[in-house]
Parts: structure tokens; C-alpha cells; sequence
């Protein structure tokens, strides 16, 4: 029960970036498993000992794709995995403040122990031709993101979550 598992949808390139650098990170200190949101299940989540959560943050809120996990896997879980650590990571392109709250109450209606601050990375893309394109996110921002899946990895391995 101490692999670390990160569940990632990016439309653009940003959070799957942080997702990546997140793996990169915990794959040096422990067993870590990297999925994309649409190919995770319930069997994933009960199989791991905690959790990144990584999205882009659409319209205000968490992307439809990451919600979608969320719906797919929230009732098949519920009452097994509480008290599992868990992280999360957004992209954004100016506050990604919604995306965050809305993953912290999915997270907290499982009970999982909020054991990093979220982390949000902002592109500052505003324009519909900013949005949409490829993200490239700078390699000071993408260490950010492999601190966190270290520092998971090794919680989960020593026993601290």
C-alpha cells in the first residue's frame, strides 16, 4: 500500500508537464504509477497508499476529463480509501483557485489526508489562441512538481502518511 499513484488530464501540455515531473520525482524514492484521468478506475485508487491529483483548470473549475474520474470512481471508493495521503496540482492560465477547491471537497468527502499544499502553476494564458496552445512550462516551475512527488513517495515508504 505505499505506491503513489498520479492521476493527470492536460488538453494542452501543462499538467500532463507536472505530472510527468511529479513521476520523475517519486519514481527516484518509490514504487509510483502515472495515469492518464480517462484510463484510471476505481481498482487504481484502492491499489495505491496515495495520491496527485493534476489538472488543467477550465472555466473556473477542475477540467471535465479529471471530473469525470471523479464521477466515474467517488461512489466505488468511498469508505475504502480514507485516511490515504493525497496532493494537488493545477495549471492554470490566471488563478486556478476553483480547480483546487473543487478537488480539495471530492478529496475530503473521501477522507483523504491533504499531506502538500496545492501547487499552481499560472501561464497567464488569457487570449483564446493563449489558451489553446502547447504549454511549455520553465524548468524552476517543473522542479516544483518533482519535489512533491519525492517528497509523497518517500512519505509513503516511511510510513509518515
Amino acid at each position: 500500500m505505499s505506491s503513489l499513484l498520479i492521476i493527470f488530464h492536460s488538453r494542452t501540455g501543462g499538467a500532463q508537464q507536472m505530472a510527468e515531473a511529479a513521476y520523475a520525482g517519486a519514481s527516484e524514492d518509490g514504487a509510483a504509477r502515472l495515469l492518464r484521468a480517462e484510463d484510471a478506475g476505481p481498482e487504481d485508487l484502492l491499489a495505491a497508499g496515495g495520491y496527485v491529483f493534476c489538472a488543467p483548470e477550465n472555466l473556473a473549475t477542475v477540467s471535465g476529463e479529471m471530473k469525470a474520474f471523479f464521477d466515474r470512481c467517488y461512489y466505488p471508493v468511498l469508505d475504502r480509501i480514507e485516511g490515504r495521503a493525497y496532493a494537488v496540482m493545477v495549471c492554470a492560465g490566471s488563478d486556478g483557485q476553483g480547480a483546487v477547491r473543487q478537488m480539495n471537497r471530492i478529496a475530503s468527502g473521501w477522507r483523504l489526508k491533504e499531506v502538500q499544499p496545492p501547487l499552481i502553476i499560472c501561464t497567464k494564458a488569457q487570449t483564446p489562441d493563449e489558451i489553446l496552445a502547447p504549454k511549455s512550462l520553465l524548468d524552476t516551475e517543473l522542479a516544483q512538481c518533482r519535489t512533491i512527488g519525492a517528497a509523497m513517495a518517500a512519505g509513503l515508504s516511511m510510513g509518515i502518511f
